[in-house]
């Protein structure tokens, strides 16, 4: 009988609370406290880039060809969503995201002021 050699089956994405443009604050980790705005969420991974925060050095060679220079460029790094909270645009609050559906779909709302997204 043939068995697979993938232990664990890759998961669907599932819905996040954080998205694309929201304002978050980091919760734990060496950028703890910094706020930032979201760049780019990688569902699958379920990580995501968040403007000026989590910086590591990447080294790179320099390549005539592209016209690059090299030496050491500071770069933002992909930081857990489990350790991100989005903030109210409202309240300008961290706060825990709800939703309901409405007419034209899923909406987002602050569970402090009850205020939508």
């Amino acid at each position: 009988m043939y068995v697979s050699s993938k232990k664990h089956k890759e998961e669907a994405p599932s819905a996040h609370h954080v998205k694309k443009g929201d304002t978050v604050v980091v919760l734990s980790g060496k950028d703890r406290g910094k706020q930032g705005r979201v760049l780019r969420v990688v569902k699958t991974k379920g990580t995501a880039i968040v403007e000026r925060v989590n910086f590591t050095k990447k080294h790179t060679r320099p390549n005539p060809g592209k016209n690059q220079q090299g030496g050491i460029l500071e770069r933002e790094a992909p930081i857990q969503l489990s350790n991100l909270q989005v903030i109210c645009p409202s309240c300008n609050e961290p706060s825990r995201l709800g939703s309901h559906r409405t007419d034209e779909g899923a909406k987002r709302f602050c569970r402090k002021c009850k205020a939508e997204m």
